[in-house]
Formats: structure tokens, C-alpha cells, sequence
């Protein structure tokens, strides 16, 4: 397993701090969010910051750790513009991006707020699909077209690739032993890992246990079947304080399947940058 560090609040400069500690207390990667004027309340109070130019300047400063967002919200996103800024962070850091990725939250006034923009789950869910297809499409290096349902455009080419030749996507996945939501969890299967939810109104709500992550990660292999690939699941969750508490509680998804441990503190009532600092220091757990 290994263990990332999600920035939820904090100024730029505080975020570059505290992925640069997060790089040297041995974290394996350092997470950002993306969210434009959240309708919510506590949250609407914080500050929010382009995931990306952040990201940039956090791989100027690092060299080992993975970069990422929970999660991308890429319906909101036009997918030529996010070409670029994915192509950009992929390179300045050497190869180290990964796209989780969603479908936003119909809270976000950057949906609700901008006539056309797409509102309903299904409407943004298609948006999805079509948006990381062309994305796909842009790291051949070759010239294409792109005529979806929602996502129309003529001729584009990015002719450097990213560095690896493709970035690692990890969409959300909403996770439901009685009602698998089929969409959802086959989007996964389509790329490189998933980030498991369970139904739930708050970000805490929505994680998944041991249990759950047992459930899905049987699930996934069976439909993958033996000889397939890598494939990440990041589990999202809070380690105790207590050092040994917290290796049980890694263990404890490591051997239900999670490949990774994002901690993620996420109410604002409670979160400061100098928590997450303290916390980030601590470093991940010794397994």
C-alpha cells in the first residue's frame, strides 16, 4: 500500500509547504481538489485554488511523490484546455501526474451558476466519458477529430505525448453490493484504478470500510479476470494518531485490496493548514 496526503485547505504557499513535507516524512503522493464556489455551508468560506497551477508549482519543488486532485472534475472542463494542463503538470513533473476523476458536485456554483453548463447526474456522467475520450485521443500525437454526443470539435494534435504515454486515470466509482451502479463501476474498469464511494450526503459519509472495499475489490477481479494488469483502488480515510492504531487501520484495507491510503480531512469546521501540516509530518504508518 501506499499512502497519499490530500491539501483540503490552506493558501498556495501553504499547499506547496506542505507537499514538500508530505515528500520529505516519506508520503508516496500529495493530492489537491478541484472545486470552483462551493454552495455549501463551512465550505463556502474557504478559499478555493486551480488544481492544476498548483500541482505545477509542487512539482517544481518535489521529485519523488505522485501528483493528483480528489477529484477532477472534468465535465465542468473544456477538454482541449485540460490537454494542455494535464500534458504541462505531466512533464514538469517527469511523469508523475495521475487523474482521479468525477463528476463534479452539483453544488458547485461553477455548474449552477453558468447557463448551459450540464446539472443533471446523467448529463455530467456522458460529459465524463466523452471528455476523457478525447483526452485519450490527444496523447496519440496524432491529428483527430472528436464527434460525440456532447462533445463535438474538429481537428487537434498534441504531438508530445505524455511521458509515459498515457496518464494514469482513476475514476470515482460509487461502490453497492445489493445495487452495483453498473455505469459507474464499468467506467473504472475502462482505466487504470477507481476511487470507491458509498452512497452518502458528506465527503465522510461517502467513504467506504474494510468490508466495502472487500466486496469491490472481489468484484473487480473476477470482471477482470487473472491475467490482467495493474489496477489501483484509493481508498480514501483518516489515520488515528496513535502509530500503531494507524498501521492496524492501513493493514486493515490493505488486506481488503486498497492499493492506496488518502488521507483526507475534509471538514471545514475543524481543518486548518496547521493541522494538516502537524499531521502530515507525523509521516504515513510503517506496515
Amino acid at each position: 500500500m501506499r499512502f497519499g496526503f490530500v491539501g483540503s485547505y490552506g493558501s498556495p504557499e501553504q499547499q506547496v509547504r506542505l507537499a514538500r513535507e508530505a515528500e520529505e516524512h516519506g508520503w508516496d503522493g500529495f493530492f489537491s481538489w478541484d472545486g470552483v464556489s462551493l454552495d455549501e455551508e463551512g465550505f463556502d468560506a474557504h478559499p478555493t485554488w486551480d488544481p492544476f497551477s498548483l500541482l505545477a508549482a509542487v512539482a517544481a519543488v518535489t521529485e519523488r511523490i505522485t501528483l493528483g486532485a480528489l477529484v477532477f472534475a472534468l465535465p465542468r472542463r473544456r477538454p482541449w484546455e485540460l490537454a494542455q494542463q494535464v500534458l504541462t503538470v505531466d512533464h514538469l513533473s517527469g511523469g508523475r501526474l495521475v487523474l482521479p476523476v468525477g463528476v463534479g458536485v452539483p453544488t458547485d456554483q461553477a455548474f449552477t451558476s453558468v447557463p448551459g453548463q450540464p446539472v443533471t447526474l446523467r448529463e455530467r456522467a456522458q460529459l465524463l466519458d466523452e471528455v476523457l475520450g478525447w483526452l485519450e485521443r490527444s496523447w496519440a500525437g496524432e491529428k483527430f477529430d472528436y464527434d460525440g454526443e456532447l462533445v463535438k470539435t474538429g481537428a487537434f494534435r498534441f504531438p508530445e505525448p505524455p511521458v509515459r504515454g498515457r496518464v494514469p486515470v482513476w475514476p470515482v466509482g460509487v461502490w453497492d453490493a445489493e445495487r452495483p451502479p453498473l455505469k459507474s463501476l464499468e467506467r473504472a474498469l475502462r482505466w487504470d484504478g477507481i476511487v470507491p464511494q458509498v452512497r452518502g450526503e458528506s465527503p465522510e459519509d461517502a467513504e467506504a470500510d474494510a468490508r466495502a472495499i472487500r466486496e469491490l475489490t472481489d468484484w473487480i477481479a473476477e470482471r477482470r479476470g487473472p491475467d490482467a494488469g495493474p489496477f489501483e483502488v484509493a481508498y480514501q480515510g483518516r489515520l488515528d494518531a496513535d502509530p500503531q492504531v494507524a498501521a492496524e487501520q492501513a493493514r486493515e484495507l490493505a488486506d481488503a485490496g486498497a492499493t492506496w491510503w488518502l488521507e483526507s480531512w475534509w471538514d471545514p469546521t475543524t481543518t486548518t493548514p496547521e493541522a494538516l501540516l502537524e499531521k502530515v509530518r507525523q509521516g504515513p504508518p510503517r506496515l
